[in-house]
């Protein structure tokens, strides 16, 4: 059936850019499912240039915060294109805590994202044609200074991991350049 294919890198890093490429080149009709909310001003221009850069005939589903019923939804022939786990496991976090997020509350939603990571997967899987996930690689800088940038590096962090590992392939982006990653980790080095 279809693969899941996982596209990360830091900010500005050109992975979308990328992501839009492997959709392009699949040679189908694409569905570009975008989990970035118009909250202000700035973001409503930043979503019509994302959208004025696409081809006319991409549809484009919003879904902060249930790509899996858009994923569902989808053409069952169409290549998905979903943009971004970042986004969507941030609104996510946000609708369930405020400023102190407590350990039990934490517990409760990295449960229910793994839930929700799975059935993602399943449902890419049970497709045809590629599903494309991008998202932000966060555990690459400095350690956050509040309880929520923690919370939300680490269940990010999860998430990522739990994609990458169900992916058939996976590029990691770094200043617009990818670089794909082995689909079986290296093995441990011998000790001497």
């Amino acid at each position: 059936m279809g693969d899941a294919w996982f596209v990360t890198g830091g900010a500005r890093s050109g992975k979308s850019g990328f992501a839009e490429r492997l959709a392009a080149q699949s040679g189908r009709a694409v569905l570009y499912i975008a989990t970035l909310e118009a909250l202000d001003d700035e973001m409503v221009a930043r979503i019509a240039r994302h959208r004025g850069s696409r081809p006319a005939d991409w549809a484009t589903v919003e879904a902060p915060r249930d790509p899996l019923r858009a994923l569902r939804a989808a053409d069952p022939a169409a290549c998905v294109l979903l943009d971004c786990l970042s986004l969507w496991v941030s609104n996510r976090l946000l609708d369930t805590v405020d400023t102190y997020p407590t350990p039990e509350t934490l517990s409760t939603l990295e449960h229910a994202l793994d839930v929700e990571v799975s059935a993602l997967l399943q449902a890419a899987a049970d497709r045809e044609p590629p599903t494309i996930f991008v998202t932000n690689e966060v555990g690459s800088s400095l350690v956050p200074e509040t309880a929520l940038g923690r919370a939300y590096r680490d269940l990010l962090g999860r998430v990522n991991q739990r994609v990458a590992a169900g992916a058939a392939r996976a590029w990691l982006l770094v200043s617009g350049r990818p670089l794909e990653l082995p689909n079986e980790p290296s093995p441990l080095p011998q000790s001497q």
